[in-house]
C-alpha cells in the first residue's frame, strides 16, 4: 500500500512498504529544465552537481563515504521536471541515508571555486553528448518536437552555462529548494511515521517563492545532420501522445511495445529479421506532467535511413488496419510481466512513485497493470492513425524525424 502525507512544513512524503532489508530514499524538487528560461538554461542540473560537492559539516568524500561505507548507492538526476538526490543501501542504516541527504539538500556550500571547476565539468559532459552518435539523437529529437525554451536540453548551453553565476545560483536554490517544493519518497521495510518525523524535525517551513511553470509548445519538424568519421547513421522517429493525465496515455505505452518493444515487436521482425537493415532498434516513451512523446531510434546505413523511415510509416498503417484484439492483449501481457519484473528493484519502484507525484498523484504507480488492462484496442488505432497519417496541404507533420548521417 501507498502511503502519502503532507506535513506541517508543506514537504510531501511518499511510501511504499517492501519486506527485504533494502531500503531505497530520494529527496526532490519539483524543478527541472522545463521550469527554466533560455537565459538560465542548465542551472536546476548545475544545482544539482553542486550539491555533492559539500556542506559545512561534510565534504564531497565524507557525503559518498557515509553512504558507500554502509553499503551504499548514491546518485542524483535532473529531468524536465524534477530534480532528485537518491540512495539505495541496507534498511538498518536508513537514519545514515536521511542525514546525508537531507545534509545535502538543505546546507551546500556552492564554493565559488568549485562552482567554477563544475562548470567546466558540465562543458566536458556537453561535448560526452554531442561527440556520442546514440546520445545525440536522442537529445537532438526534442528539439524538433518543440518550440520555445522548453526546445533547449536540460544540459543547457556554454552561453546560459557561462552567464548562471554564484549569485543566481544561490538565488535559485533559495527559491527551489523549499519544504512545500519538495518530495521525500521511501520505499522499504521502515516505519512511515519515524521517516514523517525526520521530515517535520529537520525541514522548517519557509515562505513560498515564485517558480516559473512550464510552457511546453509542441510542433513537428524534420532534420538531417551529417557528420564525418561516423560510419553509421542514427536516426529518431518520434511523435507527441496524450499526456499523463489522460486515460489514452496507456495506448501510447501498448504501442510503444507493439512498434519497437523487444525482439518480438513489429518493427524489429520488420527492419533487422526481415531485412537485416538493423542491429538496433529501440521504442521509448518520454513523458512528466506538460508533455508526453514516443519515439523509435535505429542504427542503419547511410542509405537505408529513407527505406526505414518508410518501413516505419508503413508499419504504423498496418497498425490501423490489422491489429487484432489477440494481438493487443499478448502486448499488455509483455508490459505488465515487464512492469512486475522492473518491480523487484527498490530503486525503480521509489523511481516510479516519485514520477508519479511529479505528474499529479503517487498512488496512480499502483494502478498502471489496471490502466495497461483497461487500454482499447480503437485506442492503439487512432494514435497510430494519427502518427501515419498526412496533414494539410499534403505535409507529413504528424511526427518528427532526425537523422545523424556520415558526411
Amino acid at each position: 500500500m501507498i502511503k502519502r502525507k503532507i506535513l506541517k512544513n508543506g514537504m510531501t512524503v511518499v511510501f511504499k512498504e517492501r519486506k527485504n532489508e533494502v531500503v531505497s530514499v530520494a529527496f526532490a524538487v519539483r524543478f527541472g529544465g522545463a521550469n527554466e528560461l533560455a537565459e538560465h538554461k542548465g542551472i536546476a542540473h548545475y544545482i544539482e552537481h553542486m550539491l555533492y560537492k559539500g556542506t559545512p559539516t561534510r565534504n564531497s568524500k565524507q557525503i559518498s563515504t557515509e553512504i558507500e561505507k554502509n553499503g551504499g548507492e548514491l546518485n542524483g538526476f535532473t529531468s524536465e521536471q524534477v530534480t532528485a538526490f537518491w540512495c539505495k543501501m541496507p534498511s538498518k542504516h536508513i537514519d545514515v541515508a536521511l542525514e546525508v541527504l537531507s545534509d545535502m539538500v538543505k546546507n551546500p556550500l556552492f564554493d565559488e571555486g568549485e562552482l567554477e571547476k563544475e562548470r567546466f565539468v558540465i562543458f566536458e559532459e556537453m561535448k560526452m553528448y554531442k561527440d556520442n552518435p546514440r546520445m545525440h539523437v536522442f537529445e537532438k529529437i526534442k528539439s524538433l518536437m518543440y518550440s520555445g525554451d522548453f526546445a533547449i536540453p536540460i544540459i543547457g548551453t556554454e552561453k546560459s552555462m557561462m552567464s548562471n553565476s554564484q549569485e543566481r545560483i544561490r538565488d535559485f536554490f533559495k527559491r527551489v529548494y523549499t519544504p512545500e517544493n519538495m518530495i521525500l519518497v521511501v520505499t522499504g521495510d521502515v516505519n512511515f511515521d519515524k521517516i514523517c518525523k525526520f521530515a517535520e524535525e529537520n525541514f522548517v517551513k519557509k515562505e513560498k517563492r515564485k517558480i516559473n511553470e512550464p510552457v511546453v509548445e509542441p510542433c513537428n519538424k524534420s532534420e538531417i545532420e551529417k557528420r564525418k568519421a561516423i560510419d553509421q547513421a542514427n536516426l529518431i522517429f518520434a511523435y507527441h501522445t496524450p499526456k499523463t493525465d489522460d486515460n489514452k496515455y496507456y495506448a501510447a505505452e501498448v504501442l510503444n511495445v507493439l512498434m519497437a518493444g523487444g525482439m518480438s515487436s513489429r518493427l524489429f521482425s520488420e527492419i533487422r529479421e526481415k531485412r537485416n537493415l538493423a542491429y538496433a532498434i529501440k521504442g521509448f516513451v518520454e513523458a512528466e506532467k506538460n508533455y508526453s512523446y514516443s519515439g523509435i531510434y535505429v542504427g542503419t546505413m547511410p542509405e537505408n535511413v529513407e527505406k526505414v523511415k518508410k518501413l516505419i510509416l508503413e508499419e504504423f498503417g498496418k497498425v490501423v488496419e490489422g491489429l487484432d484484439s489477440d494481438e493487443l492483449e499478448s502486448v499488455k501481457e509483455q508490459i505488465i510481466g515487464n512492469h512486475l519484473i522492473s518491480q523487484e528493484d527498490s530503486h525503480n519502484v521509489l523511481l516510479e512513485l516519485l514520477m508519479e507525484e511529479i505528474k499529479g498523484d503517487a498512488s496512480r504507480a499502483g494502478k498502471f497493470v489496471e490502466k495497461i488492462k483497461e487500454v482499447k484496442l480503437e485506442d492503439v488505432k487512432e494514435l497510430a492513425r494519427r502518427v501515419g497519417s498526412v496533414g494539410s496541404g499534403g505535409r507529413e507533420n504528424n511526427y518528427s524525424f532526425f537523422a545523424l548521417v556520415p558526411e
